[in-house]
C-alpha cells in the first residue's frame, strides 16, 4: 500500500451501516483520513453477521456510540460536526429529515460540511427498500438460482462513495462551500454490470465464452483460466496446443479451434501448465477442481 497520504487532515464522520459505508470508509482512512464511525446503540449490523469483517473495515477508526433518536445523542453528534469535513450516511432521505440531518438544514448550520449520502437507488426511488442482491439482479448480474460471488453493488457502491468525498473535497477548495452528493447502489451496479449490457460477458460476447483463448478450461488435475484474449497471447496458446491458425482473430471464435485447446489443456496437469505460462508469457492461472 502506498505511504502517500493525500487526505492527512480530512475528517470524516460517517453514520453508515452495513457494507458500503465501512468499506469506503476504510480506504479513506487508509489515504490519510481522521475518520469516525457512529454506531446506534444496537450497534452495526454487520458486528454481528461478519464481526471480523466489521474490525477489518474499521481498522484505525475511531468510534462512538449515539443513540440519535434522543436530545442527549443529537447534542453529542452536533458537537462533532462543526469539526468534520465530510458526513457519510446510509439513511433513507426521509428517515435524515426526521433526525434533522437533511441536507437543507445541514448546510444552514454548517456551510463547509459535505454531505455523502448512500442510498440504495437515485432521487424518488431512495426511498424503496433493496440490498445488493436486488440491485444485481435488476442489471442481469444474476444468474439462475445461485448467488452473486461478490456484494458487487455495495463494493462498487464504495468506491462511488470515496469518488463523490473527493469531489466534495475538492469542490470545497474552490467553493469554500460543502457540497452534497448522492451515490446509489443501484447505479453501482448499473456502471458494473456495463459490460453485460454491451454483451461483451454474454455467452456469444468475446470475453463470455464464445473466444476460445478467454475461458475456463478442465486440464488433468484440476482447472485453468484462460485469458489469452490478445492475437499475440493467443497465437503462443494454440501453438502450444498445435492448433494451425489461418486468422488469429476469427479462428478463435470457431468451435473446432475451442476444441482442440480444450482436449490440449485436458491433457496437462497444473505444474506443466505453470511451466508453460511462465515459459510462452501466456496469460493463465490453474485452479484446484
Amino acid at each position: 500500500m502506498s505511504s502517500l497520504k493525500p487526505l492527512r487532515g480530512v475528517r470524516i464522520l460517517s453514520l453508515a451501516l452495513n457494507l458500503p459505508g465501512p468499506a469506503a470508509l476504510m480506504r479513506l482512512a487508509q489515504m490519510g483520513a481522521v475518520c469516525t464511525k457512529v454506531n446506534p446503540p444496537a450497534g452495526d449490523p454487520m458486528q454481528h453477521y461478519t464481526p471480523e469483517g466489521y474490525e477489518l473495515l474499521h481498522k484505525g477508526v475511531k468510534h462512538k456510540t449515539l443513540d440519535l433518536k434522543t436530545a442527549a445523542g443529537q447534542a453529542a453528534l452536533h458537537k462533532l460536526l462543526p469539526q468534520t469535513d465530510v458526513l457519510l450516511t446510509s439513511f433513507r432521505p426521509s428517515a435524515l429529515t426526521k433526525l434533522s440531518l437533511g441536507w437543507k438544514t445541514l448546510h444552514k448550520q454548517y456551510p463547509t460540511l459535505s454531505l455523502i449520502e448512500v442510498v440504495g437507488a437515485p432521487d424518488a426511488l431512495a426511498e424503496i427498500p433493496g440490498h445488493d442482491l436486488t440491485y444485481q439482479a435488476e442489471v442481469g448480474l444474476v444468474n439462475g438460482m445461485d448467488l452473486p460471488p461478490s456484494l458487487f453493488a455495495d463494493m462498487g457502491g464504495a468506491l462511488m462513495a470515496i469518488e463523490a468525498t473527493l469531489k466534495a473535497l475538492i469542490s470545497l477548495k474552490t467553493t469554500g462551500k460543502g457540497s452534497r452528493h448522492e451515490v446509489a447502489l443501484s447505479s453501482a451496479a448499473e456502471w458494473l454490470a456495463l459490460p453485460r449490457q454491451l454483451r461483451m460477458t454474454t455467452p456469444d460476447g468475446a470475453v463470455g465464452g464464445a473466444h476460445a483463448g478467454y475461458r475456463v478450461y478442465a486440464c488433468k488435475n484440476g482447472r485453468v483460466a484462460v485469458a489469452a484474449l490478445e492475437p499475440h497471447f493467443a497465437i503462443r496458446l494454440c501453438e502450444a496446443a498445435g492448433v494451425q491458425l489461418s486468422h488469429p482473430v476469427k479462428d478463435l471464435f470457431k468451435p473446432a479451434t475451442r476444441q482442440a485447446i480444450e482436449a490440449f489443456l485436458a491433457s496437462q496437469t497444473r505444474a506443466q501448465l505453470n511451466k508453460l505460462a511462465t515459459a510462452k508469457d501466456i496469460p493463465l492461472l490453474t485452479l484446484p477442481r
